[in-house]
C-alpha cells in the first residue's frame, strides 16, 4: 500500500494532471479497510472478478495467485493505453515498490506534447 500512498502525495505527479487510483482483485472491503488503515484518499476499485485485468492484458504477469503483479497502465484522454509496464515478474525486475520519480518520469515521457 505504501506505493499508493506515495503516489497519492506526489506533487510531480499531481503537476501531470493524471488520474491516479489503484485496481486489484481485493474486495471492497479489504480495499477500503486498507485504503483507511493507511490513509489513501484516491479510488481504490475492486477487480475481484479480474475482467478488467483481463481487459488491459495485464494478467500475463500473473503471480502465483493468479492476480497481477504490480502493473500500471497509463491511459490517455482518449481512452487509449499510452503505456503499461509490469514491474512485480520476476522477468520485469520483481519488485513491489517502483520509486516514485520514476514512475513520474515513464508517465511524463508517454503523456501527448
Amino acid at each position: 500500500m505504501q506505493q499508493v500512498v506515495d503516489l497519492q502525495n506526489s506533487a510531480e505527479l499531481q503537476a501531470l494532471d493524471v488520474v491516479v487510483l489503484s485496481i486489484a482483485f481485493d474486495t471492497p472491503g479489504e480495499q477500503a479497510q486498507g485504503a483507511a488503515e493507511s490513509g489513501i484518499t484516491i479510488p481504490m476499485l475492486s477487480d475481484s472478478a479480474g475482467t478488467v485485468s483481463q481487459a488491459y492484458g495485464v494478467l500475463e504477469w500473473a503471480v502465483a495467485s493468479g492476480e497481477p503483479g504490480h502493473t500500471f497502465v497509463l491511459v490517455d484522454k482518449d481512452g487509449e493505453v499510452a503505456w503499461v509496464q509490469d514491474y512485480g515478474s520476476p522477468e520485469n525486475r520483481g519488485v513491489m515498490y517502483v520509486p516514485v520519480d520514476e514512475i513520474v518520469a515513464e508517465v511524463r515521457a508517454h503523456l501527448e506534447p
